[in-house]
């Protein structure tokens, strides 16, 4: 499971990229200093929310196995306990 830390990691790079995005607003188009560097900042934050993405799709993939093998270990159970020993 993600820790605390790789949550809140999570959630600043979503802060991030919305202040990037309201700064791209305000940026004039003939400032080709200051729209490097945001496309610098942008693609950072970018490759930071693809990591974070495959960290969550690889969680998701662990539960999906977990459930799975808790439900036939249930129905395993069911099995066994229908049956009479003798």
């Amino acid at each position: 499971m993600r820790s605390e830390e790789a949550k809140a990691a999570g959630e600043a790079l979503l802060r991030r990229l919305r202040r990037l995005v309201a700064r791209a607003g305000a940026v004039e188009e003939t400032d080709h200093k200051q729209l490097v560097a945001l496309l610098d900042d942008l693609e950072t934050t970018r490759r930071g929310l693809l990591k974070e993405c495959a960290e969550v799709e690889g969680e998701m993939r662990r539960a999906s196995v977990r459930t799975t093998a808790i439900g036939a270990y249930l129905r395993n159970a069911q099995v066994h306990r229908g049956k009479r020993h003798s």
